[in-house]
């Protein structure tokens, strides 16, 4: 007997097209455990992680969308309802930068109006234009799993020229906390999972330097952070919501982060 199993539920994952990533990790576990799996991404590698997920007997089908685009986003979730019938489970993880761009490091003082919007776009209405669309199927079926990716980069730390970027993660965990409370009586749970070090394949020297000095000594892998929203994303999750788990090896709970061997 599987701990959680998602037989017969529709999960919708976005931001799926890396196959290292945390959205594709994700939706391999979701469909592994039994359910049919609608991803989207930007282009059209989407299709290519479809057909993985096929090969392993998964009920999926990849979709193209720009999700910052609201009518690309409308007619996306109606095309995932008019081919699997509902969404039981989203998963927003879209976010960061789209494939072949390169993220904004810009100081304050530097940064332009098109860059803070564009951050604001990205990594916060994202969540809000899909999870506006797919909310009215959950609301009528009278149960949902909303699992919004955050990151603690912004709801608990920050660094130097990631002002957007901590503002609109921050703003993810806010809009989760009221979509919470709004919508807890109608059988729908809604959670933020706020990676910190992932090794993926766009991480940087920097970044990677930063994973070993947590106190597991180590990056996450894409598919430790996707246990922790499927989990959330789960029948057995049912009486979780508005919460931010964090999933960063320890990194923010210690006040030392130097090099190990100048302490501990």
């Amino acid at each position: 007997m599987k701990f959680v199993d998602f037989e017969n539920q529709v999960c919708l994952v976005t931001g799926a097209g890396s196959p290292t990533g945390i959205g594709f990790n994700t939706a391999k576990i979701l469909g592994g455990l039994g359910g049919k799996i609608a991803i989207v991404a930007t282009t059209d590698r989407i299709n290519e992680r479809a057909e993985e997920l096929k090969a392993e007997g998964i009920d999926a089908k990849g979709y193209i969308a720009d999700l910052m685009d609201r009518e690309q986003v409308k007619k996306l979730v109606a095309e995932v309802t008019e081919e699997f019938g509902k969404i039981d489970v989203l998963v927003n993880n879209a976010g960061m930068v789209q494939v072949g761009m390169e993220e904004d490091f810009s100081g304050f003082l530097d940064m332009t109006y098109e860059s803070w919007d564009d951050a604001i776009d990205r990594n916060l209405n994202i969540t809000f234009n899909v999870t506006k669309e797919v909310m009215p199927f959950m609301v009528e079926a009278g149960y949902g799993r909303i699992v919004n990716v955050s990151s603690v980069t912004g709801p608990v730390v920050s660094n130097p020229g990631e002002a957007s970027y901590s503002a609109a993660k921050s703003g993810v965990v806010g809009l989760s906390r009221a979509l919470a409370i709004e919508f807890g009586s109608k059988g729908i749970t809604v959670n933020c999972v706020l990676p910190g070090w992932i090794g993926t394949a766009s991480q940087t020297e920097a970044e990677a330097a930063g994973g070993l000095n947590t106190p597991l000594r180590r990056s996450a892998d894409a598919e430790e952070v996707a246990n922790a929203i499927v989990f959330l994303a789960s029948k057995e999750a049912s009486y979780i919501t508005g919460e931010s788990l964090v999933v960063d090896g320890g990194n923010t709970i210690q006040e030392y982060k130097g090099p190990a061997e100048l302490y501990y």
